[in-house]
């Protein structure tokens, strides 16, 4: 089992078939980051510096 408590991006359709991510931020030192549909596929392990970098990045404006 893991130690992460991933939650679904908010931005998800709620379709079983879409492109999801999950992200957990329950340890401080890491976030990560797991595709929705593969939940004991690939991890990925971020600092959390590097998230920050990531969202703002992608961050569209309204």
């Amino acid at each position: 089992m893991s130690e992460f408590e991933f939650t679904k991006s908010t931005y998800s359709s709620g379709d079983a078939h879409g492109e999801c991510v999950e992200v957990a931020r329950n340890i401080p030192t890491t976030i990560a980051v797991r595709d929705s549909k593969d939940m004991d596929g690939p991890i990925v392990r971020l600092a959390p510096a590097a998230w920050a970098a990531f969202v703002a990045l992608t961050r569209v404006t309204r």
